[in-house]
């Protein structure tokens, strides 16, 4: 896989959300299509529900990838732009000044 070490972060931070009330309900739909059809339509069912799932997983997975990407991004531009700030505004935030817009000395 491209993305080993990100698949590995998502492993560790990422906590599915509980979904108690669809995953009864899709039980209670299993059950059904249990009773109605016949072995062969069962497994193209299963079938079915398991790619969906596959879908569901991997969609989860390349928003985190996405997110984490984006991070490590604005992270970086960040990094450059406070490295490339002239000295004098760096000095300045660093003894806490800060610049005002003039609505707010007037007030």
């Amino acid at each position: 896989m491209k993305y080993e070490l990100l698949k590995a972060l998502y492993d560790c931070f990422y906590t599915p959300p509980e979904l108690t009330p669809p995953k009864q309900e899709v039980e209670e739909c299993h059950q059904a299509l249990i009773e109605v059809l016949g072995k062969t339509e069962r497994r193209l069912v299963l079938q079915i529900i398991d790619a969906k799932d596959r879908i569901a997983e991997d969609t989860s997975l390349d928003s985190f990838i996405s997110g984490f990407e984006l991070a490590w991004q604005l992270s970086a531009e960040l990094n450059h732009y406070e490295n490339e700030r002239p000295v004098l505004c760096q000095t300045a935030e660093k003894s806490g000044a800060r610049f005002a817009y003039k609505k707010e000395e007037e007030t």
